[in-house]
């Protein structure tokens, strides 16, 4: 038999989101029946279920995965931040170019824009304002960087605030560029499960001359709670190759520019 290639880290950290995505799927699987499923031993399986378990990502019980509830999988960042990530890091990479030093951005608390912190840290005279404690720390060490942190009520699980101090904070900034994502967006129209965040993403767009949407193409075709306006808002939408044909159509109808970009496969 011919030894198994030994895959990058980056590859097995995308079959640790298959599986985690499996499992949201299931409620809960068999731990023999991942490995049948993902065609890898139950000794690999064992080991890549203590890593999402260690991460608060799944419960692993006896002989068995367990996800945790809906909703706090869909909002929590510790679920989101290494989600889709080839998408978001090609989604960072086409606006990376786009931003320029002496302004001032906003950014909200979208695991979306994690990757995009390190072409940040390499700019001159920006000022960076957001409610995301993870971004204001990746961004924070960067010394030509001004970076404000909105604070205000602090959500652990968003690792994040929001509340009345933030969107009063924002009221009085005025910022060239708003970055932001959504939770969920179908036919143009935008969702997010929590009416506090979306009272500060609203407030980031009457705050900024101009806003770009980036949203990887699981976050189409879909609904949360509360809507909050259409993609009509920004001045246009960069988006994966993998988000619907339907679902761009819907936003080119709304007369938003779409910009479609193929992430990079992980190396094996």
């Amino acid at each position: 038999m011919t030894a198994r290639t030994r895959l990058s880290q980056a590859a097995v950290e995308e079959r640790r989101q298959a599986v985690l995505q499996y499992v949201a799927e299931h409620g809960e699987t068999r731990i023999d029946d991942l490995a049948r499923h993902f065609d890898v031993s139950l000794m690999t399986m064992h080991r890549d279920l203590d890593d999402l378990a260690g991460r608060h990502l799944l419960r692993k019980e006896r002989g068995r995965a367990v996800a945790f509830p809906a909703l706090t999988m869909e909002t929590a960042t510790r679920f989101r931040e290494n989600s889709a990530l080839a998408a978001k890091n090609a989604l960072c990479a086409a606006v990376a170019g786009r931003i320029r030093p002496g302004g001032t951005l906003l950014m909200d608390d979208s695991t979306t824009l994690f990757p995009l912190a390190p072409a940040l840290a390499r700019l001159e005279q920006l000022h960076v304002v957001t409610n995301s404690v993870g971004l204001a720390q990746r961004l924070g060490p960067a010394p030509g960087l001004k970076v404000t942190l909105l604070g205000g009520d602090y959500r652990s699980d968003f690792n994040s605030c929001t509340g009345p101090a933030v969107t009063r904070a924002l009221s009085r900034i005025r910022a060239d560029l708003a970055l932001m994502s959504a939770t969920a967006v179908l036919e143009g129209r935008l969702f997010h499960p929590l009416s506090d965040y979306v009272e500060v993403k609203l407030a980031m767009l009457a705050s900024a001359d101009q806003a770009l949407l980036l949203a990887d193409h699981s976050k189409f075709g879909k609904t949360a709670t509360y809507a909050y306006g259409t993609v009509a808002d920004y001045h246009a939408v960069i988006t994966d190759t993998g988000t619907p044909g339907t679902e761009l159509a819907a936003i080119r109808g709304l007369g938003v520019a779409v910009e479609t970009i193929e992430p990079e496969e992980p190396s094996p």
